[in-house]
């Protein structure tokens, strides 16, 4: 009998390691900080300045550099989007590091080349570079290391690292492209001639004129530093070599040279911004967002909505769930569709009424419990905030549109909607947090004359027409509206989530879906990264060629999902495209109030990768 109870002891306390297992990748863990990036060299470069006794925004802009220069579907001619929490004000701070549109850049230029959109690629698509100011105002600001040790592990990199084979095969397949570009040919072509122009996975690449870009702004600290400045000014010495000095004199030469239409005066003009970002609250969690030149206030309405239902009884990704929360998000989008763009630039958006919880009941009464809502359209938002629509023409133009003749979902459609970028994650035992969707100069990339830098795409996301968004149309100095869209949420006042995603279009759907996995279903972070979740293919993609179009009732779902939930959802209204992965890939860290440690969910497919201690 004993021996019987013995075997069932150990049995029950297999059935639990098993359950506690049941992750492809493990939980992290830390007491002291955590550091979580798209790829594993740049978590590292974090850990190393944490290790130094940097705080969680040195080890950011550590990671968020380290990036940039392994072309992790981004590059330091791109942009930098931040939420921080700063321990000391109790308060989330939002960084706007996003470039602008430059001289010359208008609807009508773009329209004589017979475009409907920006162009994806090239000089032409590139707003003016943000990373290289969002990191230097970052840093100045919260951090304490100076730019020389944040800089460090990325001159490390350029000087030649073993390139990993998610990249260097990027640069292969783009080869038709990069050779249009002579100073990208030359660094990301270094076998040109041969059967295999780009490098191959393991060989030392390197990067000789982006080290000497990156030495150049370390000179211009160290400098200051000489003069007496002090280490806030000094590396805001090293932001205008970039912005003012020989730096931007070069990247703007290569930039005309090849057809672009970045001046020096847009670089000088050019500012990063410090922001109060955008919450409400979901429960008794706030959640925070940067504002409406970013998707993230969708995300934040999708929960205003979802408030209105008993999501938890419904059963995670249960038909219902799946509808429920599909519709949500549907409603939402239409609304950044038509309503999201640039605060400091007239018309002025309606995000009191859009984020407003009157608003969000008036919309989920649209949600039918049996059918898809197709179309999808923006609401008006304007009676909750107390004025009239003043687009109402644009809204009826809408309504009268005909969406579903659209084009099928095909592998280019899902390649734009997914477009990924990747994200970083950091926090610190003193209470720092930072959550940064850094993206933009991915490849195939055009690199800015001797510079090694890599011009933004940006561009490609301002509309031509207001009819189409009103808010959004490409001007001068103007900032597009963006897919970045970072996240952090607090309960008690305290930090409770930090948490962001790549993936284009498809960011704040899965950055909503992680958040209910966590705080309606009970998941670890880890499990949450993970887990399945569904796509809606129901509104206009931000980036891509000319067919941008909603696919009505269109939506991606989980290779597990019962054949009864498909049943049911086809009877719904929906056409089904089935993945093995859904799951984002999502980075997250959880604060473990009732032990005081970080909990670190890195996704289990790509590069992503987490450190801990």
């Amino acid at each position: 009998m004993r021996r019987f109870f013995a075997l069932l002891s150990i049995a029950v306390c297999y059935l639990h390691y098993a359950q506690a297992q049941q992750t492809q990748k493990p939980p992290l863990h830390g007491k002291n900080w955590m550091a979580i990036t798209g790829k594993p060299l740049a978590a590292t470069a974090g850990a190393a300045i944490f290790q130094k006794g940097g705080n969680a925004v040195d080890a950011a802009c550590a990671m968020i550099a380290a990036t940039c220069t392994m072309w992790d579907v981004l590059s330091w001619g791109g942009e930098t989007q931040a939420l921080i929490y700063n321990p000391h004000t109790k308060k989330v701070i939002g960084i706007d590091a996003l470039g602008v549109a430059p001289t010359g850049a208008t609807a009508a230029f773009f329209k004589n080349k017979g475009m409907h959109y920006p162009p994806e690629y090239g000089p032409l698509s590139a707003v003016t570079p943000g990373t290289p100011g969002g990191i230097c105002t970052m840093l100045a600001e919260y951090g304490t290391m100076s730019l020389k040790d944040v800089f460090t592990p990325a001159m490390q990199l350029a000087a030649g690292y073993p390139i990993e084979a998610q990249t260097a095969n990027a640069m292969e397949r783009g080869k038709a492209q990069i050779k249009q570009w002579p100073y990208s040919k030359a660094v990301f072509l270094p076998h040109a001639g041969q059967e295999r122009e780009a490098p191959e996975a393991g060989e030392i690449f390197k990067q000789n004129d982006l080290l000497e870009t990156l030495r150049k702004m370390v000179e211009a600290e160290q400098q200051a530093l000489k003069k007496g400045k002090n280490r806030k000014e000094a590396i805001y010495a090293a932001n205008a070599r970039f912005y003012t000095g020989d730096i931007a004199k070069e990247f703007v030469r290569g930039c005309k040279e090849q057809g672009g239409l970045i001046t020096e005066e847009d670089l000088a003009k050019w500012k990063p911004l410090i922001e109060e970002p955008v919450s409400v609250n979901y429960k008794g969690i706030e959640v925070y967002k940067l504002t409406q030149w970013t998707q993230g206030p969708a995300m934040l309405q999708a929960l205003n909505i979802l408030e209105n239902f008993d999501l938890k009884n419904m059963g995670y990704n249960s038909a219902r769930y799946i509808h429920t929360v599909t519709q949500a998000m549907q409603l939402s989008f239409a609304d950044r569709d038509f309503y999201y763009g640039d605060p400091y630039f007239a018309p002025q958006e309606p995000l009191k009424g859009l984020l407003s919880k009157e608003y969000a009941k008036e919309r989920a009464k649209l949600i039918n419990p049996a059918k898809n809502l197709t179309p999808a359209l923006p609401g008006d938002p304007y009676p909750f905030e107390g004025k009239e629509n003043p687009f109402t023409q644009y809204l009826q133009r809408w309504s009268n549109s005909n969406p579903l003749a659209s084009s099928p979902v095909d592998e280019k459609y899902l390649e734009q909607l997914w477009r990924g970028t990747t994200s970083v994650e950091a926090a610190d035992s003193a209470g720092w947090v930072v959550s940064v969707t850094p993206s933009g100069g991915w490849l195939p990339a055009c690199i800015a004359g001797k510079t090694g830098v890599g011009m933004s795409q940006r561009m490609q996301s301002f509309v031509l027409d207001s009819v189409f968004n009103p808010f959004n149309v490409v001007e001068p100095g103007k900032r597009p509206r963006v897919t970045l869209t970072p996240t952090l949420a607090l309960k008690d006042g305290k930090p409770f989530l930090s948490f962001a995603v790549q993936g284009g279009d498809t960011q704040d759907q899965n950055l909503l879906q992680f958040f209910l996995n966590v705080t309606e279903f009970g998941m670890t972070v880890q499990e949450a990264v993970e887990a399945a979740n569904v796509n809606t293919y129901q509104l206009y993609l931000s980036l891509g060629g000319e067919d941008r179009k909603p696919k009505p009732g269109s939506i991606l779902i989980n290779s597990n999902t019962p054949d009864y939930v498909r049943r049911e959802l086809i009877k719904m209204g929906y056409k089904l495209s089935v993945e093995d992965r859904t799951s984002g890939p999502v980075n997250a860290i959880y604060f473990d109030s009732k032990h005081g440690t970080f909990w670190g969910g890195s996704s289990n497919h790509g590069e992503d990768y987490g450190v801990g201690w």
